[in-house]
């Protein structure tokens, strides 16, 4: 469903778990006039948990589990380079440095590339891992990885999302830790993550789980102001009458459908009638998708283009309740785009895309939102992770470009009381390999969910009811969690 800048697309809206009964879902003429296109909206959004944790791992917690009510990831799509980001390799031959110089930060010892100068500034904030691995070369199944915290069964390019696939990190915050002051849970924008041909990266989704379990993906240009959500606006042509006719004969379809199929589909279309009525009653969180009310000075730091505006609604969101908001690194408009680098994937001309469009985007708003984040108070009880799919390859190729490269690469983490200006882990002299602490998606999922009072050794019940595993194996990091 498409409208002027925002989509909310066949996404899930977090909530406790229970059974609706039919009178709960009728409500007044008066609550469904002010309501507006509920109808539409609704027919977006789905049900309630088809899961619950039914065990614990039974191991300590520590006082930092739990610590962080909600996060933001920042998902690079592409995959950033190592060497022109978090770790720089200023004593590596020229043809792995490319000209690029490491500049001090705020933590002694701790050098990043030239290429993030205000990030530099917040890095007493940050812990850096710099031996992150997936060993898988291909976008969408090492992206996958990424965000499930689960090994795919396939390591091949073009993979499409499939009925056995794990829950995304973003699906199972939503759904285990709904959150407890909006009804908008896990939250993806400003679109889903894709290869050429639009097609669509397996592990972004509620997977085996169903779309019961679909983080909301909202499809936006917070760019462009004000955002008119579908739903949420009333259009002049819609009359209050026509209005109540319309939700008159959805009452009329639903009463049809329960009647003659008695399925999960069903129920599910009248919970996410419920839930999008709840986002519509819900203030706090409507007021959220308002960045004109943000000052003009702050939108412009956190920079006018689509990356750094979509940061912004993400602060927004979290500070409304959202528990989880996934900013993926949006695709350019068509004709701005360098032929054969999409996002961070440069193939070719590295050096220029990352001085000259990449780094100069992610820097301002990384470096501002963890900023932004501190001086409100809520850095201590955000987790903010910026990642990407993989890095990319120690030295260029002919067209001056690095190509993919799974084997090491860095991962970035601020907030939640992990204690900042820590480097864990690092590669190898030429950002290879990893040469000490080698850290794997599991153990980064693991460490999210510790953080947000998700226990990663905890298991949950499928849709046969059968106890699934919340990480496979993945161990929290100790430096960050102090367990």
């Amino acid at each position: 469903m498409e409208a002027d800048g925002v989509e909310l697309d066949g996404g899930m809206v977090s909530g406790e778990s229970g059974v609706m009964t039919r009178g709960s879902m009728m409500k007044t003429r008066r609550e469904w006039l002010r309501a507006g296109g509920l109808g539409a909206f609704g027919l977006g959004l789905s049900g309630l948990l088809g899961g619950r944790v039914v065990a614990s791992g039974g191991v300590a917690k520590g006082a930092t589990f739990g610590r962080a009510k909600s996060c933001i990831v920042l998902f690079l799509s592409g995959g950033p380079p190592q060497h022109e980001t978090f770790d720089p390799k200023p004593e590596a031959p020229a043809d792995v440095r490319a000209g690029f110089r490491a500049i001090r930060t705020t933590v002694p010892g701790m050098q990043f590339c030239e290429t993030l100068p205000e990030t530099a500034k917040v890095a007493h904030h940050l812990a850096v891992i710099r031996s992150m691995c997936t060993d898988i070369h291909s976008h969408s199944t090492s992206g996958a990885y990424m965000l499930t915290g689960y090994e795919p069964a396939s390591k091949a390019e073009n993979v499409p999302p499939g009925p056995e696939d794990w829950p995304s990190l973003a699906a199972v915050v939503g759904a285990l830790k709904p959150s407890e002051r909006s009804p908008l849970s896990a939250v993806a924008l400003p679109d889903e993550i894709y290869n050429d041909g639009h097609i669509v990266w397996p592990g972004q989704n509620g997977g085996f789980m169903g779309s019961k379990w679909h983080p909301t993906l909202m499809k936006c240009a917070p760019e462009r102001l004000p955002m008119k959500i579908e739903g949420l606006t009333l259009e002049e042509s819609l009359t209050s009458v026509r209005l109540e006719e319309r939700f008159d004969l959805l009452r009329q379809m639903d009463g049809h459908f329960a009647a003659g199929v008695r399925s999960g589909v069903v129920t599910e279309m009248g919970d996410m009638q419920q839930r999008a009525f709840d986002l519509l009653h819900s203030d706090a969180s409507r007021a959220a998708f308002a960045l004109e009310r943000e000052p003009a000075v702050l939108r412009e730091a956190y920079g006018g283009h689509k990356f750094g505006q979509s940061v912004l609604l993400a602060r927004r969101l979290v500070e409304a309740g959202t528990r989880l908001v996934q900013v993926n690194w949006p695709r350019e408009e068509e004709g701005k785009e360098v032929k054969g680098s999409p996002l961070w994937d440069t193939h070719a001309d590295n050096a220029g895309r990352v001085r000259n469009v990449l780094c100069p985007q992610f820097d301002r708003t990384f470096a501002t939102l963890v900023n932004d984040l501190h001086q409100r108070g809520m850095l201590e009880e955000t987790l903010v992770v910026a990642m990407g799919e993989f890095g990319r390859t120690p030295k260029h190729n002919g067209n001056g470009g690095r190509d993919h490269w799974g084997s090491v690469f860095s991962v970035v983490m601020a907030g939640a009381g992990i204690g900042g200006g820590q480097v864990i882990g690092a590669s190898d002299r030429i950002g290879a390999l990893p040469e000490d602490r080698p850290v794997r998606p599991a153990d980064l999922a693991a460490t999210v969910f510790h953080l947000l009072g998700v226990d990663p050794a905890g298991e949950f019940l499928d849709s046969l009811q059968r106890p699934r595993r919340v990480t496979n194996g993945g161990v929290a990091l100790k430096e960050l969690v102090g367990v």
